[in-house]
């Protein structure tokens, strides 16, 4: 372990209980991609927190929604969002049974999905006043 603590994903970092789940799941989506909702909500807490929930129903195999799970908390460690609670809900059905349960191109487009939910809760806001 180097010390740095943004690159963990430990349990302060995660949202796991039930009531949490709940009060960030009333608010209303952030954003969409073609298979993911992310929905958040602000904290007074020092650093971000994710909530992953990925359906038997949509991805019908384990090793597929354990893929979606650590693709999504990989990007999440290496991305520096503000103090919020984060959940990415799977929304669509991502294979079947019959197709394989993960390859590089499903990787590919997780990855690409994600990366964007996570970066339009980056977006610096334009309050600073300087060049206006």
């Amino acid at each position: 372990m180097t010390g740095d603590r943004s690159l963990d994903f430990a349990r302060d970092r995660r949202i796991v209980k039930t009531d949490e789940f709940s009060s960030v799941f009333r608010l209303r989506p952030v954003y969409r991609t073609a298979h993911f909702v992310l929905y958040t909500r602000k904290t007074d807490l020092p650093h971000a927190r994710l909530g992953v929930v990925a359906a038997k129903r949509l991805a019908p195999r384990a090793v597929t929604r354990n893929t979606i799970k650590r693709v999504t908390r990989e990007l999440f460690r290496q991305t520096a969002l503000p103090s919020i609670d984060c959940i990415v809900r799977l929304s669509q059905p991502v294979n079947t049974k019959q197709g394989p349960a993960t390859s590089a191109s499903l990787k590919r487009v997780l990855r690409e999905e994600l990366t964007r939910l996570f970066a339009s809760q980056c977006k610096p806001a334009h309050r600073s006043g300087a060049g206006e």
